[in-house]
């Protein structure tokens, strides 16, 4: 049992310091979870944190899922094979650039919902998923023989809002379900923040990146007695697309941890391993404060962040230089270090094997909704993906400025199947001409969803597809067919070496890959504009010209000896080949926020 008192933590009666490295089981497959498990514990962490996110464990059915890749028990037990103790962070939400901030895009779906708050809506939402996840983790407690030691209650409320009524329920309904270890809070380490989000009588520990010291005195000030601890220390930064990769230099960062570890004081570093955005699961920033104004900043596929354990498990220079600073203060472990896993040998695939056009194939894809107006995703029943719109406008009409009020996020229209232009959120007030003859013309509007904002005030604004409607001139449209594409399965996609493609037109191609043996890879699209990925049946993510990243990562799990399929669905400028490379590429680098974060 861990435990603490006015001089610090204790484990079983034992002084105790915790030296403990995120590691997020959802964000790696789930055949490598003892592989990076293994790796913490090489570079003498005693301690693995992981979140575990409400959106990621309940289905589109609704049902509440923690079997495979969602086998919270199955990752808690690897760590403790590993002589890891485990603290768990089960929301309700969890941030992590992960999408919506781990809630389910539901919520949305209903206008007055107001998230991490005391509305009594919210509430009840809230406590249908701690009645699912707390079965889930009371087996897992000390308390109960297993390695867990620690639970979070919310995350990082402090820098969203102050409502102790809300965090009282939180920690109520947790005690009350039976969770019986140390229950903590984590803010950052400014008055305000810690103002709003520690919980009285409980645990309160801080997030920084830098200047330990000093962050130590503001929660000082908010806890006087008791184990300080660093709950998220930032020794890298994740990406948004289109700026550069981040990357924390080594040294300097080995310096701030003997800095931090030197004033007596718990850490978990934040990230030890980042791991991969897999599929559609990314989130996003935003600029500003008021919707108005706010700039939408998506998260890219790659979450590496600069961790000392890399993307694919590499054992980076930052590891060597922490595990030497680790290794000062506390026993390392008598343990050989892992090597690096098999890549590929690098390939390139230049002829796809068929396509499909995406606006030919909508009713293999997708079964139609009828409304009079569009509607955003959510109150479709749709969480990720993409969603088609369709409708006729009426003619003879000169070119007028087709709107879309209201866009989640990148919107490509088409006029009687010809790539008009396209529309984004990033650019407010667009518009795009439209004339039509006699007969009318059928409008196509397919919109990109590219990640629900994660923090900040805009949480609870971020709909997706077309959110408020159409107008053409001053005209609103009416009169639509709405198509959601989560694009979970493409098995019904009929593939023709007769299907042409031209850039604007959504088409997805089909690659094959030969391998030999399964290893890991790292896919390049080189000439390719924008779009999704996809290696035997499983979606691997995003890719974009804009960068920062140029490769996606294929762990070895998901390939399979002889031949492999790959499903480019390309957005904008079609390629023409694939690459299988051995060595990632994230792109131009730029330091991280290392002075003031």
């Amino acid at each position: 049992m861990l435990d603490y008192d006015d001089d610090g933590f204790r484990r079983d009666g034992a002084p105790h310091r915790i030296i403990s490295g995120a590691v997020h089981y959802f964000r790696i497959h789930p055949d490598l979870w003892d592989d990076r498990l293994r790796r913490l514990r090489a570079m003498g962490a005693n301690t693995v944190d992981t979140y575990i996110p409400w959106n990621f464990h309940e289905l589109p059915s609704g049902e509440v899922d923690f079997t495979g890749w969602r086998d919270l028990g199955r990752f808690v037990a690897l760590a403790r094979a590993n002589g890891l103790d485990v603290i768990l962070r089960p929301g309700p939400y969890i941030c992590a650039e992960w999408e919506f901030g781990g809630f389910p895009a539901r919520l949305l779906a209903t206008d007055g919902v107001r998230l991490r708050s005391a509305d009594p809506a919210y509430l009840a939402e809230v406590d249908g998923w701690f009645d699912a996840v707390v079965p889930e983790i009371l087996p897992l407690l000390a308390s109960r023989g297993g390695p867990v030691v620690a639970v979070q209650v919310e995350n990082e409320y402090g820098s969203y809002g102050n409502d102790a009524a809300y965090l009282a329920h939180l920690r109520d309904g947790l005690l009350a379900r039976g969770v019986d270890c140390l229950l903590f809070t984590a803010d950052g380490a400014e008055d305000t923040m810690q103002q709003g989000g520690t919980v009285p009588g409980h645990l309160s520990t801080a997030t920084f990146g830098s200047r330990p010291a000093e962050r130590f005195e503001v929660l000082r000030r908010h806890q006087p007695k008791g184990p300080l601890t660093a709950m998220e220390f930032w020794i890298g930064w994740f990406d948004h697309v289109g700026e550069p990769h981040h990357v924390r230099d080594p040294e300097e960062s080995a310096r701030a941890l003997d800095d931090l570890l030197a004033t007596g004081a718990s850490v978990n570093l934040y990230m030890a391993h980042g791991g991969t955005n897999f599929g559609l699961w990314a989130g996003a920033n935003h600029t500003g404060a008021h919707p108005e104004d706010a700039g939408h900043q998506p998260t890219g596929t790659s979450y590496d962040y600069d961790a000392p354990i890399g993307e694919a498990g590499e054992l980076t220079a930052k590891f060597h230089a922490f595990r030497e600073v680790i290794g000062r203060y506390v026993p390392l472990p008598e343990v050989e270090l892992p090597e690096q896993p098999p890549r590929v040998a690098p390939q390139r695939i230049e002829r796809a094997t068929g396509r499909a056009r995406l606006l030919a194939s909508l009713d293999a894809l997708s079964a139609p909704v009828h409304r009079a107006a569009p509607e955003p995703m959510e109150r479709v029943g749709q969480s990720l993906g993409l969603i088609h719109y369709r409708t006729v406008v009426p003619g003879p009409r000169p070119a007028l400025p087709l709107r879309i009020d209201g866009v989640g996020d990148r919107a490509q229209v088409f006029a009687d199947g010809v790539p008009l232009g396209v529309l984004d959120r990033n650019s407010p007030g667009g518009t795009l001409p439209l004339a039509t003859g006699p007969a009318g013309v059928t409008l196509d509007i397919l919109v990109e969803a590219l990640g629900r904002v994660n923090y900040g005030p805009l949480l609870e604004n971020d709909r997706k597809g077309v959110v408020r409607g159409v107008a053409h001139g001053h005209q609103r449209l009416f009169g639509w067919e709405l198509r959601p594409l989560p694009l979970a399965d493409l098995a019904a996609l009929a593939f023709s070496d007769g299907v042409g493609a031209v850039d604007g037109d959504p088409v997805f191609h089909r690659f094959e890959a030969e391998l030999d043996a399964p290893a890991d890879a790292f896919v390049a699209l080189p000439g390719w504009g924008r779009g999704l990925l996809w290696l035997n049946g499983f979606l691997l993510g995003r890719h974009t010209r804009q960068g920062p990243q140029r490769t996606l990562y294929a762990p070895a799990p998901l390939w399979r000896p002889g031949t492999n399929e790959l499903i480019v669905l390309e957005l904008d400028t079609h390629g023409e080949a694939v690459e299988l490379r051995d060595l990632p590429d994230l792109g131009p680098t730029a330091a991280a926020p290392s002075v003031d974060y």
